[in-house]
């Protein structure tokens, strides 16, 4: 079925007021949700909505008031985020960075204890529609599940990053994590009884495995981008995001929390305090024009840059609506129900 996204965003908004969010952390929840949905990011969109609903339910989201600023320096914040709304935190981070760069032309904050931060490109978007550059972490500090390189004992969680910057068309947006697969597609997999169609995990002992159920019913882990021979790579990426969002926000694997959490790195820089926003455009316009044009290996598939297809999927939703899969849609009608919102779906 294909819905109407601002009537999805309402509707996931509405379960969320219902369920007891403050109207703006309710809103801005539904509203990136149905983004991600748009991009493609379909793990990471409404899927997620029945598992903040569960965590408002049984107290794991913070549902009302604002995060603790424990330092800021006009350039760098430092902020306890008590659990709320991840999206919306980010959210609120953005638009803090957003005043503040016309000063200080870069902006840097980090965050313990904030709750999901959901699909990183879909917050990073909002940066780069102002022209800017954007980088956005995140680590869990009570996760472990990705074992470091030559490892078999799970440490660290996927550790996710988004960077992305505008070129002048479609802006660039990178999403990925410092592991080959994500813990969403892995329990997708495994409640679906399909077998990856390459090794991404590692079982038990430490050996590359195609079964979902390796990760959490088995003890193993995801492995590391890079794979067998190269994984160094990805245990170099996992434990520079552990830096930036545990280390700078004072809170991590140290401090063994006894509950989930985010702890997440964000930062902007504004070309204009550089060598200016038009020449940043014209040296990344033509980087990505040189890539699109480069010779294709398969003719029937060009080089393709990291955000694009999501701007061509956001413009096919707006004007075709949005496909909303059957068990998303029985899941959204049924916390309807439970929560007395006239289902819209």
């Amino acid at each position: 079925m294909r819905r109407d996204p601002a009537a999805l965003a309402a509707f996931a908004g509405a379960l969320f007021r219902a369920a007891g969010l403050d109207g703006d952390k309710a809103e801005a929840t539904g509203r990136i949700l149905v983004l991600t949905d748009m991009m493609g990011r379909r793990t990471h969109g409404l899927a997620q909505c029945g598992n903040y609903l569960a965590e408002i339910a049984k107290g794991g989201m913070t549902p009302d008031g604002a995060p603790e600023v424990l330092r800021d320096t006009g350039a760098t914040v430092v902020w306890d985020g008590g659990y709320r709304p991840g999206l919306w935190l980010v959210e609120q981070a953005m638009a803090l960075g957003f005043q503040r760069l016309p000063a200080h032309g870069t902006f840097t904050l980090a965050m313990r204890r904030s709750h999901h931060i959901g699909c990183l490109a879909a917050l990073a978007k909002q940066a780069t529609d102002r022209g800017l550059f954007v980088m956005l972490a995140s680590s869990g500090p009570h996760s472990r599940i990705v074992a470091p390189f030559g490892g078999r004992k799970a440490l660290f969680s996927p550790n996710p990053f988004a960077v992305g910057f505008p070129t002048g068309a479609a802006p660039v947006l990178v999403d990925i994590s410092a592991s080959i697969t994500t813990v969403s597609m892995t329990r997708q997999k495994a409640a679906a009884g399909e077998q990856f169609d390459h090794p991404w995990l590692l079982d038990r002992d430490g050996r590359p495995t195609r079964d979902p159920t390796a990760m959490e019913a088995g003890g193993g882990s995801l492995m590391l981008l890079g794979g067998e021979e190269a994984g160094h790579k990805g245990f170099g990426l996992a434990l520079m995001v552990e830096a930036l969002t545990q280390g700078l926000a004072g809170h991590g694997r140290r401090d063994d929390p006894g509950r989930w959490g985010a702890s997440v790195y964000l930062q902007l820089i504004d070309p204009a305090a550089f060598a200016g926003r038009e020449a940043f455009e014209d040296q990344m316009g033509f980087l990505a024009e040189a890539c699109r044009s480069n010779d294709p290996i398969d003719p029937a598939r060009p080089v393709r840059l990291p955000g694009e297809q999501a701007t061509r999927l956001i413009a096919a939703a707006e004007r075709d609506g949005l496909e909303v899969p059957d068990t998303v849609a029985a899941s959204l009608r049924d916390w309807a129900g439970r929560l007395g919102v006239a289902a819209a779906i």
